[in-house]
């Protein structure tokens, strides 16, 4: 399910263009920001009643990809 292309998009319209779950006002990075404070897949299956687990793995995959190509500098 590495094509995150078919759950998520970008919609000028929709939250001012930002990144969601197609079909929804959720953007990925809430999903991201809640399981980085410990939501499991359950606890925003409960809280976003239209989000599907394939929707979440999405915005993983999403943010996987986004790492690979981020250059980032080492700071001393």
């Amino acid at each position: 399910m590495k094509d995150w292309k078919n759950h998520l998009s970008s919609d000028p319209s929709i939250l001012f263009g930002k990144l969601s779950v197609k079909g929804t006002r959720i953007p990925v990075e809430l999903i991201l920001e809640k399981l980085a404070s410990n939501y499991s897949f359950e606890d925003l299956l409960k809280a976003y009643p239209r989000l599907k687990v394939e929707d979440i793995q999405a915005c993983l995959f999403y943010a996987a990809e986004n790492a690979k190509h981020e250059k980032t500098l080492a700071t001393g």
